[in-house]
């Protein structure tokens, strides 16, 4: 197959995992809302699907870049990144994203996306270093997305349950039936919140592998431009500037097709709440998503959000949580990326074999 056919293919698989992130991710943004019936189903789903959209303005025109997709772009060392490469980890992301969605676990669709494409890289170069000695992974980059696997939730078990206490203090003697009411109304709030952090921090997961995928083939292909380009990530966001946006869309489009079976799990079998619990776990995960951002580390909104619902339950006593449950999922974000890492990589070998 020639490369421009396989760049084609490439992109068009990018944008698939795009959608299916939407879709398996709906849950982050409108399971509490849901579950506290502020909004119906549908309602909910075009109400984050709208903030999905919105947060390419805040990524491009507020941070003035799209640091996420940088670093994804670049987890990989260049030198062993291929078309193949990068194909096989697409399809091994679709292969776990359809699988954990199918079964209703929550899992992370960035981990997902970065296990495809370390275990393909990893196949193509014979191991975690290539015959050169060069490292295949770019630790720098891969660690702390490795790491914020358990800070991520912590982060927001953390603030939800700061925040749980303080509202709770500040309305200790509010009327129970405005105090609902209010909440509810604050809930439209903290679930666009949290929408915007979900779009901004997924969409540009795919940017960065677009951005990888588009950088191999100029360079392989001798454009002089991209080969002197001292930043080829910016380059790339510069002179494909229909795919950062494009990505944003999609990932809208996926958000209001919903995920019925991960809403359950996420609104109702980790912890009950109510409205102003709802509000509390919302905004952490959306405080944590910000930030997340701002220092340009992909972290999972799956991870963030059940983070902070156990940080709500945990006000109310430790029993409120199932933690067979908060186990059962912690166990599938731990094998995500080695997991696919493998699908990964199997599916590298078959490709190369034909």
């Amino acid at each position: 197959m020639d490369p421009f056919t396989l760049l084609i293919i490439v992109i068009v698989l990018a944008f698939v995992f795009d959608y299916i992130n939407g879709f398996h991710d709906a849950a982050n943004s409108i399971a509490t809302i849901v579950a506290t019936k502020v909004l119906t189903p549908f309602q909910a789903v075009l109400w984050a699907a709208f903030f999905n959209f919105i947060a390419y303005f805040i990524s491009k025109y507020w941070f003035q870049e799209f640091k996420i997709g940088n670093t994804i772009a670049k987890s990989v060392n260049e030198d062993f990144i291929t078309l193949e490469v990068i194909f096989a980890g697409l399809i091994a992301a679709i292969i776990w994203n359809l699988l954990t969605w199918k079964f209703g676990i929550p899992s992370s669709s960035s981990h997902t996306l970065i296990g495809g494409f370390i275990g393909a890289a990893m196949m193509h170069a014979g191991g975690f270093t290539g015959i050169t000695g060069e490292h295949v992974i770019v630790y720098a980059k891969v660690i702390p997305i490795v790491l914020f696997i358990f800070f991520a939730p912590l982060i927001g078990m953390l603030l939800a349950s700061i925040i749980t206490l303080s509202i709770l203090n500040i309305f200790k003697h509010a009327n129970p039936k405005k105090a609902e009411k209010w909440f509810k109304k604050m809930q439209l709030v903290s679930s666009a919140m949290f929408s915007l952090g979900h779009g901004g921090n997924d969409a540009q997961k795919v940017m960065g592998i677009i951005g990888a995928a588009v950088i191999f083939y100029h360079v392989d292909a001798g454009h002089q431009d991209w080969i002197n380009s001292p930043d080829r990530f910016n380059y790339f966001v510069d002179q494909w500037g229909w795919v950062p946006l494009l990505s944003f869309i999609i990932i809208g489009l996926g958000t209001m097709s919903g995920g019925w079976k991960i809403v359950k799990t996420m609104g109702t079998k980790i912890t009950k709440v109510n409205s102003l619990e709802g509000v509390s776990a919302e905004t952490a995960g959306a405080l944590t998503l910000y930030i997340s951002e701002f220092f340009g580390i992909p972290v999972s909104t799956t991870h963030t959000i059940t983070g902070s619902i156990i940080g709500v339950g945990l006000t109310k006593r430790v029993s409120a949580v199932r933690w067979g449950i908060t186990i059962s999922l912690l166990w599938a974000w731990v094998l995500t990326i080695p997991v696919s890492a493998a699908i990964a990589a199997i599916i590298y070998t078959l490709v190369k074999l034909f």
